[in-house]
């Protein structure tokens, strides 16, 4: 399920960077998204579209771990990296918690898949 989820949103990006450069503040004075955001932004949803479609579809319990290893990495360097740059405390917070919060959620779910 967290694959699937993931899948999706990383498409929802693709196809409208808007979904993840708003709330993370990557816009201008006046609110309009620069188009180096768009693309950073659609970097991000092409990631996880393809890291989600690796973790739905994962013919093992290895490959699954794996899969999920690179989601939690990915939501961390998210958390860090966009947390980071975020230009105010409360945005920050925002971002750093959902990103962490994911992050979390998905190594929990680790712990349901077994061992090969």
């Amino acid at each position: 399920m967290i694959g699937a989820a993931t899948a999706i949103y990383g498409g929802a990006v693709l196809a409208k960077p808007t979904l993840l450069t708003e709330p993370c503040k990557l816009t201008d004075a006046v609110g309009r998204t620069p188009k180096s955001a768009k693309a950073l932004a659609r970097s991000i949803g092409a990631r996880d579209l393809a890291s989600g479609l690796a973790l739905a579809v994962a013919p093992s319990a290895r490959a699954t771990q794996v899969a999920l290893a690179v989601r939690v990495l990915s939501d961390v360097g998210d958390a860090v990296v966009l947390g980071g740059h975020a230009p105010d405390a409360d945005t920050r917070k925002k971002v750093v918690g959902v990103a962490a919060g994911w992050a979390l959620l998905t190594a929990l779910s680790a712990l349901t898949v077994l061992h090969d």
